[in-house]
């Protein structure tokens, strides 16, 4: 463990190979179906997760925010294993409560040096922070200059998802069952932001390949530093990888553009099919 531990919960959607490579301890958030309860990333795979989900009569998941107790548990084990101060970086506050639950964490250790970060994203945005935070780490900066800099960073964040399906939305609440109705019939495929803590509806489109190739346009607006793809069990992955980068500015390392496969924690509110990317523009 190095001298600063970096924390992130399973909303960051983080593989346990990337969380592993890197350092960074994961908090899980919980996720029903029906009357099973699993533990995001710990007892249910991203894998698994989509599996269910998309299964024939399957129930639609419910996800429950981490609890003071289990990030508690991650940051003593962090501080046993060697850390002196800790950076915990989480999903938006606005999207979940899984912030308040790392707070009251960290008031309970008062005698530690324990800095919590709200990402104001979601997804690979809060787990893109999470991995600058550990790369900062690991070249010997500490926690309050990584903690300062990950909030000042996370300005430059933002994700762009085409939705395949308005049906999850109208399945989780965040639309209603008319609106849902009005979408399928006009085959419409919303694209979503989340900045700034906000999920908001950007534009609208007719079908899968203008909204693949409008998804572009918006993330390819500005000069990327980074850039990490984001799909829910889409077809041609690959080659929106490709087309992404053919069409970014910027300074940005192709050989490390990943492709993430969005988890239990966020994919009940997107549902299958859908694609974009998380980008933090150059500055």
């Amino acid at each position: 463990m190095g001298r600063v531990a970096i924390v992130t919960d399973s909303a960051a959607d983080l593989t346990p190979a990337a969380a592993d490579a890197a350092g960074i301890a994961v908090v899980p958030l919980a996720v029903s179906f029906g009357e099973e309860h699993f533990r995001a990333g710990v007892d249910l795979t991203t894998e698994e997760f989509w599996q269910r989900m998309t299964a024939p009569q399957a129930p639609f998941p419910k996800t429950a925010a981490a609890s003071a107790g289990d990030f508690q548990t991650v940051f003593q084990r962090c501080l046993a294993g060697g850390a002196e101060s800790i950076v915990c970086v989480d999903v938006a506050g606005t999207l979940s409560g899984t912030i308040k639950a790392a707070l009251i964490a960290r008031d309970e250790l008062t005698d530690r040096e324990i800095h919590v970060v709200d990402s104001g994203s979601a997804s690979m945005g809060t787990g893109l922070l999470a991995l600058i935070g550990a790369e900062m780490a690991a070249e010997g900066a500490s926690a309050v200059s990584i903690a300062a800099a990950l909030d000042d960073r996370k300005a430059d964040l933002n994700v762009y998802f085409a939705l395949d399906t308005v049906e999850y939305l109208k399945r989780g609440g965040r639309i209603s069952g008319t609106q849902a109705a009005i979408g399928t019939l006009l085959s419409v495929k919303p694209i979503i932001t989340i900045k700034d803590g906000l999920v908001e509806t950007v534009d609208k489109v007719r079908t899968r390949s203008k909204a693949r190739s409008r998804t572009i346009e918006l993330l390819t607006a500005r000069p990327v530093e980074r850039i990490v793809v984001l799909h829910t069990m889409a077809d041609d992955v690959a080659a929106f990888r490709d087309e992404l980068l053919d069409r970014t500015t910027g300074p940005i390392d192709a050989s490390r553009v990943d492709v993430h496969l969005v988890g239990a924690s966020v994919g009940p509110h997107l549902g299958p099919g859908g694609i974009g990317a998380v980008v933090m523009y150059a500055r």
